[in-house]
């Protein structure tokens, strides 16, 4: 059997590793693999390439993708999915994995209800936002990225009377914000699933800047969009000077942890086994309680991820 491997949307840390696991435990089954570049853009463009061991030697350690990956607005149209599809079966495949995030998972569940794709789905995104499912690849590299960033603007910020201000990614989901909150011992966490108090939380730092605290670090999260806000509550309300660090892409770059790159090896050895064991797949596999499992694509696409209540309950404790 011929399967494929593609990334979709955001590359993610751990992406390399679940790509050499796959073609290298493709072989171990007796399977041919392929690789499709530059995600959906390449499927529509036959950018599809039988694989060999030597593809995927020394990959492990990197960040990105080695096939690279694309959004594209072509896939919405039926033509270029259909063209997607006859690439497939011109290569003889009958399997697909796909490394992606929501957006991906949706164009998917698109595409396999419209032709008979075996289609199986690795959540891998640092936004870890994607609905049953409690980890997605990359998620421990970035978290791991912002955590050193944190910790070194702290450094900073404890040699002045000063606030920083630092704005971390993750879209419309709070997930990674508020761990990096947790874990670095920030005062302030400002996330879009709860409403910020700021009269509540000004009145508190303005106590402890009077019993001598002389620095606060910030968290917020971009879908929160209150960056600027929150600058200005800073200085003119709790009072200090405020410098703001927006860690961009840096959060999606970086050498897998090790975490990632096992849980790259075990989503991706799931994946096949089903891929091999059913004909007519349109699944993810989904981390939950310890162990690995298969959900439907359309439940997944069709419900939203919501962060966990231990996670909404520690914004309160960060004081």
């Amino acid at each position: 059997m011929a399967l494929a491997i593609m990334s979709s949307g955001g590359d993610a840390p751990g992406m390399n590793p679940a790509i050499k696991k796959f073609v290298d435990y493709a072989f171990k089954m007796g399977e041919r693999p392929y690789l499709i570049y530059d995600g959906l853009e390449g499927l529509i463009d036959n950018k599809i390439q039988e694989a060999s061991h030597h593809d995927v030697a020394g990959i492990v350690h990197r960040g990105g993708t080695i096939i690279r990956s694309s959004r594209s607005k072509r896939f919405f149209e039926y033509e270029y999915r259909l063209k997607a599809y006859n690439n497939l079966k011109e290569h003889g495949i009958a399997g697909l994995i796909v490394l992606g995030g929501d957006g991906s998972f949706r164009a998917m569940e698109k595409f396999s209800s419209e032709f008979a794709l075996n289609f199986v789905g690795i959540p891998s995104t640092i936004d870890n936002d994607i609905y049953g499912t409690e980890y997605c690849l990359g998620v421990d590299t970035a978290l791991n990225v912002i955590r050193d960033a944190l910790d070194k603007i702290r450094d900073t910020a404890s040699s002045f009377n000063r606030a920083f201000l630092v704005e971390v990614m993750g879209r419309n989901c709070g997930y990674l914000t508020i761990v990096s909150a947790m874990v670095s011992g920030a005062e302030v966490c400002v996330i879009p699933e709860l409403e910020f108090d700021y009269e509540k939380e000004g009145e508190r730092l303005r106590k402890e800047v009077e019993s001598g605290r002389n620095y606060i670090l910030a968290v917020v999260s971009e879908g929160a969009k209150q960056t600027s806000q929150v600058h200005t509550w800073l200085q003119e309300s709790v009072g200090l000077e405020t410098r703001v660090s927006i860690l961009g892409h840096i959060q999606r770059g970086g050498n897998p942890t090790v975490r990632d790159r096992m849980m790259a090896f075990d989503f991706t050895i799931t994946a096949v086994n089903h891929l091999l064991s059913h004909h007519n797949s349109n699944k993810m596999v989904a981390y939950q309680k310890g162990e690995f499992k298969l959900k439907e694509i359309k439940e997944v696409v069709s419900n939203r991820y919501e962060l966990p209540q231990r996670f909404l309950d520690a914004v309160n404790f960060l004081d």
